[in-house]
């Protein structure tokens, strides 16, 4: 006797299908074409700070920049980038998020060929703006429109894999701006951005389908607008303390707690608006809050050590800037293989448990650091980096699995953009606070030395003490007694900074794996789905 179908929704059912079938069929070819536009804002990032002491030489062979300058052709991108990305999610979610991919491209290609053919540190700084403008747009799109391209099964592997490769692109930038900074001058390391740009551009008009909410409701300024003045203000007000090392001064409080009156003005508004830009209900959610406090944490900590690591390698163990790029490879090679992986983990033993396990190896990591010295075998760092890559892997896909399965499809551009936001303001904390941190312990450790060097101005002291490297530019002009001194006893003080300030990364690496055990749920709730639009096509589908 013949059995009927069950039908759709009934116990044992087979789940229903979101995806167009053909859009289905080159779901994977799609992410291929989406990490290589994720891949160009990574790399760009990672790469630059390979380029900034050939930066700083005096023409011809850089642009003379100086530190306070090459700061802000990092920052104004960061400005930039941190303060769109909200707004750039909301377009993407209204117009299409294919169309506003092909934007962000775009606008970074050109900024990049710009940035590239720079004759002051002036022009870099608006350009590597520029290219921040175009970032915030591609960014949240990418993640976007994979959420509308997987099918919600296949959505956790999709992201690890996506993860993954944010992993390389990290690692593959120092390795690429030291090999072209060996054969050509630096205007190279923003050139390369140009003809994968053009290939991606190329492959998203053909292969990736365009997406959008059906039913976005009214525009909402009022909130897009204290969105971005908000953003701007914190990330500024952020940025400045780490500049001064002193988050006390009048212009640091005064900017970055302006930026947290108005982004209390924005959550006002969006509880009162009956077109909000983002439902903040979703921050009751333990899923969603929990997750994007973790992600902003662990980025604190991540951020802030890859600041020292820099120094450490380079400066005290004398590594170049491409072995220096060599050396990070551990952390790129276990992600790469455990990020997509990362759901059989959850599957078995639940969000919750993978990801505490993830901050606690992290914590470890970052407080394994104390082992490392001026003579420390390079496999501690090695086996420290791989540690740290898994941990991160087992954090960052479920995490962000976590904040996009708890909207609806059709706001996946508005949840990528919070997921970006929340990954870089804790980053651009990480850096600003360690980085102080990291400042202060080596000026208290160093200033001693300095003081009982003979024979050197106020000024030529004060400015030594400022890190590793201005120390050690004194080094170089002084006799070779004193030189060797002052230089052992720059490593010194380095080091116990470094290590000062690992225990504080260890520390927030804590708190998140206590965030995450508390409020992380183990097993992710249903995402709200919209009603089904005429056609029978699910709201925010691709096509």
């Amino acid at each position: 006797m013949a059995t009927s179908p069950t039908p759709p929704g009934a116990p044992g059912a087979p789940a229903a299908r979101c995806v167009p079938a053909h859009i289905h069929r080159r779901r994977w070819v799609i992410l291929t074409v989406l990490m290589l536009s994720l891949l160009i804002v990574v790399l760009d990032n990672s790469i630059l700070n390979v380029a900034m002491k050939t930066i700083a030489t005096p023409a011809p062979t850089g642009l003379g920049a100086t530190q306070s300058e090459l700061e802000w052709a990092i920052n104004s991108y960061t400005l930039v980038f941190a303060g769109l990305l909200f707004t750039s999610g909301l377009l993407g979610d209204r117009l299409g998020r294919k169309k506003v991919l092909l934007f962000g491209l775009a606008v970074f290609g050109a900024g990049s060929v710009l940035a590239a053919v720079s004759s002051s540190p002036a022009q870099l700084i608006a350009f590597r703006a520029l290219m921040g403008l175009g970032g915030a747009f591609v960014m949240p799109a990418t993640l976007a429109i994979l959420m509308n391209v997987f099918e919600r099964e296949e959505q956790p592997r999709a992201i690890g894999v996506w993860a993954g490769g944010v992993g390389l692109a990290i690692a593959v930038g120092p390795i690429a701006g030291g090999l072209l900074l060996d054969h050509f001058w630096w205007g190279s390391v923003f050139l390369i951005n140009v003809p994968i740009v053009v290939c991606a551009l190329v492959a998203m008009v053909i292969v990736v389908p365009d997406s959008k909410d059906p039913a976005p409701g009214k525009l909402d300024p009022v909130g897009v607008l204290l969105s971005v003045v908000g953003l701007v203000l914190l990330v500024f007000g952020i940025i400045k303390g780490g500049q001064l090392a002193d988050f006390t001064e009048p212009e640091v409080l005064a900017t970055a707690l302006g930026g947290l009156v108005v982004l209390a003005g924005f959550v006002v508004h969006q509880k009162r608006s009956d077109h909000p830009s983002i439902d903040i209900g979703y921050f009751r959610k333990p899923a969603f809050s929990a997750a994007v406090a973790a992600i902003a944490l662990v980025f604190f900590a991540l951020m802030g050590v890859t600041f020292f690591i820099v120094f450490y390698v380079q400066s005290v163990r004398g590594y170049s800037p491409l072995d220096s790029g060599l050396l990070i490879l551990p952390l790129a090679a276990a992600q790469l293989i455990f990020a997509p992986r990362a759901r059989l983990a959850v599957d078995r033993f639940g969000a919750r448990a993978v990801c505490t396990v993830g901050m606690l190896v992290v914590a470890v990591t970052m407080a394994g650091m104390l082992l490392l010295g001026t003579d420390t075998p390079i496999w501690v760092l090695e086996v420290l980096f791989f540690l740290q890559g898994t941990g991160m892997a087992h954090i960052m896909p479920p995490v962000t699995v976590a904040i996009m399965q708890s909207l609806p499809r059709e706001k996946a551009g508005s949840g990528s953009a919070l997921n970006n936001i929340f990954r870089q303001v804790g980053g651009t904390l990480g850096v600003a606070v360690l980085g102080s941190l990291l400042s202060t312990s080596y000026r208290d450790g160093i200033q001693g030395t300095l003081d009982a060097l003979r024979g050197i101005p106020g000024p030529v002291r004060t400015a030594a003490g400022e890190s590793i490297e201005a120390t050690l530019g004194l080094a170089a002009r002084l006799r070779p007694l004193p030189a060797h001194v002052l230089t052992q006893r720059a490593d010194e003080a380095f080091l116990h900074a470094m290590h000062v300030t690992a225990l504080g990364a260890a520390a927030v690496s804590m708190v998140g794996a206590v965030v995450v055990v508390l409020f992380l749920p183990g097993k992710m709730d249903p995402a709200p789905h919209a009603a089904e639009p005429r056609g029978g096509r699910k709201a925010g589908a691709a096509r």
